[in-house]
């Protein structure tokens, strides 16, 4: 039977002082009170007050002042706006999530490793630069945006400047949930199904998908909240043309330039309330299916 360390010592150096081991996980309990303290009160300041002022704010002139606020017709074309976009932008980091996560855990290929280091360039790239990105490669002075021009399609300061520009700051949350997952899960489930007779796309709807179903979920849910609230690439080619090309953060931050904070807030309490809700289902998820989710989590 192996002896602990302090055993050894004291059997090898009898006439050593007795040596006392606590573990490094245990604290005084003023010091764990402390922390919690500390962790509450931040968490209050930084993230629940400025919510719960959100709120406030927007039902400060009454429940008539908020429905107005909301259903007036720009904010209206915001929230459709930007409806649209993550209808689009979702389906579409969707598709591309699956696709590149099952080629890079599922196969090697020349060029994996740029293909995943791509993955992650819209994280370290700035919103603004992405946005300016599309302005050069589709606006009026570009190459491609004279031609397009040509044929009636318009890019820049329009719906699809704003699609392209969401789909590229948002599409690694859904791949960033899946490739660790598939990796772990490893080539064993897949190579069974094929030893069977199965085809390829019946593997990937059998196997691959449901073994990765609610991973999927937790990523499209962090995509599209990104999605309904990016401000940063899509106030750059969006053109701020209300009505038209305004989506809800960008329709909030006109609002409050121009010290309409009633109507301002009631449209960002819907953004809150989005927040709310992702975090809440988020929440269910990794409670449920905790060992599943905390798989993507491990490298």
């Amino acid at each position: 039977m192996a002896m602990s360390d302090a055993a050894f010592t004291r059997e090898r150096l009898p006439g050593a002082a007795a040596v006392h081991f606590r573990p490094v996980t245990i604290e005084r309990r003023r010091v764990r009170v402390g922390l919690i303290v500390v962790s509450l009160v931040f968490l209050a300041v930084f993230l629940l007050l400025p919510v719960v002022a959100v709120f406030v704010e927007a039902l400060r002139g009454g429940p008539k002042a908020f429905m107005d606020a909301i259903f007036e017709p720009d904010a209206a074309a915001a929230i459709r706006l930007t409806l649209l976009v993550a209808a689009i932008a979702v389906p579409c980091n969707l598709v591309f999530g699956l696709a590149a996560s099952w080629a890079i855990a599922k196969f090697d290929f020349r060029g994996k490793s740029l293909l995943n280091t791509l993955i992650d360039l819209p994280f370290s790239v700035s919103p603004v630069i992405s946005g300016l990105i599309y302005i050069l490669m589709f606006g009026s002075h570009s190459l491609l945006g004279p031609i397009l021009k040509s044929y009636g399609i318009q890019v820049i300061f329009a719906v699809p400047g704003i699609v392209l520009a969401t789909i590229f700051v948002t599409f690694p949350f859904v791949a960033r949930e899946l490739i660790p997952l598939m990796e772990e899960q490893g080539q064993g489930d897949e190579e069974a199904a094929l030893s069977l007779g199965a085809s390829g796309w019946q593997v990937f709807f059998r196997v691959t998908l449901p073994n990765v179903k609610w991973a999927l979920l937790y990523g499209v849910l962090l995509c599209n909240a990104r999605a309904m609230g990016e401000f940063g690439a899509v106030s750059v080619v969006s053109g701020h043309i209300r009505g038209l090309t305004n989506t809800m953060p960008l329709h909030v931050e006109i609002l409050y330039n121009e010290y309409n904070f009633a109507a301002a807030f009631a449209v960002a309490s819907l953004l809150a309330l989005l927040a709310l809700f992702t975090l809440i289902v988020k929440s269910v998820l990794e409670w449920r299916y905790a060992d599943e989710i905390a798989a993507t989590r491990r490298h």
